[in-house]
């Protein structure tokens, strides 16, 4: 086999993948939207097949002497090819590891996991769950240490969604959170409440659904390449490639924030996925690197710029065509205000900016010790109310609104929490040096996102996977990761908000 012949091989390979994978992620989307409730095994079925054609494929001995022949060659190789061939070679590595039958079997799995977590949820349930959570937990103690048995099951699942990331950053992480935030939040908690009452009434899913459309097209997202569903737990995920990205949102008649900031987050997401360069496409480079980098713009979007008082300054002549009556004698300052509010509260994805991380924290310390064994799946509605009411002071009325709120479990994600903070520390580096070059709050005013977004597409979205997380984040910001720039931010807007 020559070189040439070889690069043609490696191309056609990964094109192969991503029509399994585009496959997959419709019948992944379309049971997390439309789907009738009663096909989940079907699809698992029809998810399992193709989950096992992928394993053959990638694990077969033709494709591991293809990579191992480009791998032995890749002094001859340019940047794109050597990360191509270095990632599926770990993807075949991991995958040669774990038994083809338990791979399918927890594809089938986490098929049918999700479909029962929309009724546990539903009807506050946990007991529906509980076999369920239990085997996932299982599973992924297994997976991790046929992949990796020198390593923790936790440490080895939390550098898979970030690469580096382990328990010991993840605790010097939420240390210095903890240490900036709970002070800040007792202090804001001594001042009068910022009012939100003009987030609540009525406001019809027809009109929050234009508002969407709306947002969407002030971000600049593509309706050519973007979709927007509707779904439970709002989410983002390509099809196939970042020519076609679907999000998610959901519709609560009495508060219009809730799916507002659910698609601008989401919207985030997208964007990342969507700037990927156009010669990434159907190759393992197409796409976000890291859930950390991925989190840090939903974040970026969602709060950096989607709370900001200059786009809210910007939104609420369009919030008051949408909702005429509803917002009636309403100011652009109340709604900033309004959605700026400190306030401990239940739901994580609903959470304000400066209690959103002790609700991520609740989760790392909850599936680290489940991992560790040191806490058993049937403890862990107990736990998770006594987390609330020691880190946020809330009661805890029902399983719905606790222990069953998120679908990552269902789905079989364990170690994906924290990526949710990090993003947030992350975009806090990236407005500061995004600043240094862009008027961001002449841009928010404006409502142009272009010369925002064309900041975010040279330093970060372009690359799709070709640098590691921590060397792409490097070259964006010139330095090396600080939470503190975080917390900064966080202290500043929180004492101007409440007079501190």
């Amino acid at each position: 086999m020559t070189l040439n012949e070889a690069r043609e091989k490696l191309m056609a390979l990964q094109v192969k993948l991503a029509a399994y994978n585009h496959a997959l992620g419709i019948l992944y989307y379309d049971g997390a939207t439309t789907a009738p409730k009663g096909t989940a095994a079907n699809r698992a079925q029809t998810m399992g097949v193709l989950s096992e054609e992928v394993y053959t494929l990638t694990t077969g001995d033709e494709t591991v002497a293809l990579l191992e022949f480009l791998d032995a060659h890749r002094d001859a190789l340019d940047e794109k090819e050597r990360r191509q061939v270095e990632l599926l070679l770990k993807d075949i590595r991991r995958m040669q590891k774990i038994p083809m039958e338990e791979y399918v079997a927890f594809q089938r799995l986490t098929t049918e996991s999700y479909d029962v977590w929309h009724t546990a949820k539903e009807t506050s349930d946990f007991a529906l769950m509980e076999p369920y959570y239990e085997k996932i937990f299982a599973m992924n103690r297994k997976f991790a240490q046929y992949c990796a048995p020198e390593k923790d099951p936790y440490d080895y699942w939390l550098n898979e969604f970030e690469e580096g990331l382990d328990r010991a950053r993840c605790d010097a992480f939420f240390d210095t959170l903890r240490a900036h935030i709970v002070p800040l939040l007792r202090a804001v908690q001594q001042k009068p409440q910022l009012s939100d009452e003009i987030l609540h009434g009525s406001f019809p899913a027809a009109a929050q659904a234009e508002l969407a459309r709306r947002v969407m097209s002030v971000m600049r997202l593509d309706p050519a390449h973007v979709g927007l569903g509707e779904t439970e737990h709002p989410f983002t995920t390509s099809l196939g490639s970042h020519l076609d990205e679907r999000i998610t949102t959901r519709y609560v008649a009495e508060d219009f924030s809730s799916s507002l900031f659910s698609v601008i987050h989401e919207g985030g997401h997208a964007l990342y996925d969507t700037g990927s360069d156009d010669a990434l496409a159907y190759t393992a480079l197409d796409g976000g690197v890291s859930m950390g980098i991925h989190e840090s713009q939903s974040r970026f979007y969602e709060n950096l710029l989607g709370r900001s008082r200059a786009f809210c300054e910007y939104l609420f002549p369009v919030l008051r065509e949408v909702f005429p009556e509803q917002l009636a004698g309403r100011t652009a300052e109340e709604f900033y205000r309004a959605v700026n509010r400190a306030q401990p509260s239940l739901i994580r994805t609903e959470a304000d900016e400066l209690t959103y991380c002790l609700h991520v924290l609740i989760r790392y310390e909850l599936e680290k010790r489940i991992m560790a064994g040191e806490l058993a799946v049937h403890d862990l509605p107990r736990e998770w109310n006594r987390l609330y009411k020691e880190y946020l002071g809330v009661d805890v009325p029902d399983d719905r609104r606790g222990v069953l709120q998120d679908s990552h479990w269902a789905g079989g994600s364990v170690g994906y929490f924290p990526s949710y903070a990090l993003g947030s520390a992350y975009g806090a580096q990236f407005l500061r040096r995004m600043r240094e070059s862009v008027d961001v709050d002449g841009c928010l005013r404006r409502g142009d996102f272009a010369p925002i977004n064309a900041w975010n597409r040279e330093h970060i979205w372009q690359y799709g996977c070709l640098y590691r997380p921590g060397e792409l984040f490097r070259r964006a910001v010139g330095e090396e990761f600080d939470p503190t720039v975080f917390t900064s931010y966080l202290e500043e807007k929180y004492s101007a908000l409440y007079g501190l």
